[in-house]
């Protein structure tokens, strides 16, 4: 965490960029850098390599839109990166930083994915912290209990790599959301704790928080593999919670009619209600 965060984006996505990837031939030259040079990137975005060199050592942290659409353009930003990019570029207004305060879900919330019979759903903070999980939810994932941070169950719990079999990409994506959910305030004390702990404590975070990817996942697939009903193919969609930013929803759903589905009824089956509570008739699936 320094104050040179346009610099340490730009200079990481440089050298994850390639020569083929921007049209130069793979031997251009001895490369005794991964990545592209400052100056095939500055001539590239049609800058000066002094003024690409400032940027990158932070004596200037202001590029105009400009320069920002001609970088991404070499970078091969997508979306997501460009808007992270246009953030660190802004300049930044200090202001005195109130106590923390411990984040909450609103009741509302709560009662809401408590109600979703057949639909594993949480809440979560802007750290990716749970802040609240339905029954179904923490049944299909142990670490999705309330309480639990996802980025350090992620690279801390051994119990993560059996759960996910494709824990790689999770882990990638989970990395890559919560910089994407902190932007461009890298000096919140919660956010400072949680990395300094991962980097000392896991040597594949510090490896992917080094890479710099900002990605914003709104829906997507997850498989799941579940000692008792076996492996899930879910799909999930991400609902920001008005009133209370940074907070959002995580709903997961199988495909109607597919064995995740069935597998997900089951799983629905096996769990202990308040004596007299039954499923929604309208949420029970066909199996």
């Amino acid at each position: 965490m320094t104050d040179n965060r346009l610099g340490e984006y730009l200079r990481a996505r440089r050298e994850l960029a390639q020569p083929a990837d921007v049209g130069l031939p793979d031997g251009y030259g001895r490369r005794r850098v991964p990545g592209l040079r400052r100056e095939e990137v500055a001539m590239l975005a049609g800058v000066s390599a002094d003024y690409y060199v400032r940027l990158e050592q932070g004596r200037d942290k202001h590029p105009s839109e400009q320069v920002i659409e001609a970088l991404a353009g070499v970078l091969g930003l997508d979306d997501d990166a460009v808007a992270h990019l246009r953030e660190l570029a802004r300049p930044m207004h200090r202001r005195r930083r109130p106590q923390p305060r411990t984040e909450r879900v609103s009741p509302g919330a709560a009662r809401l994915i408590e109600g979703w019979t057949f639909t594993p759903a949480l809440v979560l903070g802007r750290y990716l912290d749970v802040l609240a999980a339905n029954p179904l939810a923490i049944a299909l994932n142990s670490c999705q209990q309330p309480g639990a941070n996802q980025v350090r169950s992620i690279f801390l719990d051994p119990v993560t790599r059996d759960v996910f079999p494709d824990w790689d990409t999770v882990a990638a994506d989970t990395v890559a959301s919560l910089r994407s959910a902190a932007g461009a305030d890298l000096d919140d004390p919660r956010l400072t704790d949680l990395v300094g702990e991962l980097s000392l404590k896991s040597d594949e975070f510090r490896r992917l928080w080094a890479r710099h990817d900002v990605r914003l996942k709104t829906s997507g697939h997850k498989r799941f593999r579940h000692p008792m009903v076996g492996e899930l193919t879910l799909r999930y969609e991400s609902l920001a919670v008005n009133g209370t930013p940074g907070q959002i929803i995580v709903a997961y759903h199988a495909e109607p009619g597919s064995p995740s589905e069935q597998a997900i009824a089951l799983l629905s089956s096996t769990i202990t209600r308040p004596a007299g509570e039954k499923p929604a008739a309208d949420q029970r699936p066909r199996v």
